[in-house]
């Protein structure tokens, strides 16, 4: 478009060069919105992706105690170690707990 000008005259352009360009505020507020929306619109795809794998896991962990009962006793078994080893720092401790118990929520 800048030749046909200057073709006339003889003369070629071999290059052009923007020193200062002033974007319009309004223009710059657009452009961060959408920028903003894009980023949360990328956020929430991730996190539903996230969500998805989650229950995805969940389903497949649920199978495994229906599958074996015994499984129920050995969680419930390892989760009183965890809470035991960390017992120095909750005031409270559990006692008490029968591993019956289980047995009768298994059977639910």
């Amino acid at each position: 478009m800048l030749e046909a000008h200057i073709w006339p005259w003889g003369s070629e352009v071999t290059v052009v060069d923007t020193k200062d360009i002033v974007i319009p505020d309004n223009l710059t507020r657009a452009m961060a919105e959408e920028a903003e929306i894009e980023c949360e619109k990328r956020a929430k795809i991730i996190a539903a992706e996230g969500e998805l794998v989650a229950s995805e896991k969940l389903s497949e962990a649920a199978k495994v105690p229906s599958s074996a009962p015994v499984s129920i006793q050995l969680r419930t078994l390892q989760t009183l170690a965890e809470i035991s080893s960390l017992r120095r720092y909750w005031r409270n401790s559990i006692s008490g707990f029968s591993i019956d118990t289980t047995s009768r929520v298994a059977a639910l």
